[in-house]
């Protein structure tokens, strides 16, 4: 008999609106934690159909683009290591005029499933796009809702972050993770969503110079603002049961 005790991996859900925002935001993160055995459930409220790039050259049309976008997105996710891909089966830019109960309560019924240790979406301000802004919204009201023993985070672009005062907020309020050790994979992600970044030739140079353009850390806002943890660099050292959200 095997008594070898094995820790229960830890769960990461990550709610978000279109396929790229996984590999464009935050892949580096994603890619840190799928290395580290963190089981990973992402869904994509859209398949990016209103999607404007078309490739380069042009190759996709409306018709064509959700289904390679699709395909795409699970080739990004191979790429990250994340092992769950959902689709909500929202049409692209209309996430904002989505029923908002009905959103939240599938958004609760999957964390009620998935059980995460952590979740991520879109801050519903500082998303920067209506899609964003809407599945953030919806996916803070579902985790109060659900009562889980978690940590909800909120995504951010680039290292704006470095100065949270900006927007609200001080530097005990910003996650800040390093991923250097995976931004290789964060490059293939980026690669696998071709017809958004064919036009984009930084992305396409040898592998040293096109990962110089990432930055070294990814940043993210703890929706626990009242939270005393002095740990700034996991998601998931939030001890379980700590609650307190945005206003």
């Amino acid at each position: 008999m095997n008594n070898t005790n094995k820790s229960p991996l830890k769960k990461l859900l990550a709610v978000f609106a279109h396929p790229d925002d996984e590999s464009f935001i935050c892949g580096g993160t994603l890619a840190k934690y799928a290395s580290e055995r963190v089981d990973i459930t992402l869904v994509s409220a859209t398949r990016g159909e209103m999607g404007r790039r078309m490739g380069n050259p042009p190759y996709l049309n409306r018709e064509s683009m959700a289904a390679a976008r699709e395909m795409e997105l699970r080739s990004a996710c191979d790429s990250l290591g994340i092992q769950r891909l959902l689709f909500l089966d929202i049409r692209d830019k209309t996430v904002e005029f989505a029923d908002e109960s009905s959103l939240t309560s599938r958004i609760a019924d999957l964390i009620y499933e998935v059980k995460p240790d952590v979740v991520l979406t879109f801050h519903e301000k500082l998303g920067g796009h209506p899609d964003h802004c809407a599945i953030g919204k919806a996916t803070t009201a579902a985790f109060q809702r659900s009562g889980i023993r978690g940590a909800l985070y909120f995504i951010t672009f680039g290292n704006a972050m470095e100065r949270p005062e900006r927007y609200g907020y001080s530097r005990k309020d910003v996650m800040k993770i390093d991923v250097h050790a995976h931004l290789e994979a964060k490059l293939a992600a980026f690669r696998a969503h071709r017809c958004q970044t064919g036009i984009d030739e930084w992305v396409w140079l040898p592998d040293h110079e096109a990962v110089a353009n990432f930055g070294r850390y990814e940043y993210f806002l703890r929706a626990d603002r009242g939270s005393s943890e002095e740990n700034l660099d996991d998601l998931f050292s939030i001890p379980l049961g700590s609650r307190g959200f945005l206003s």
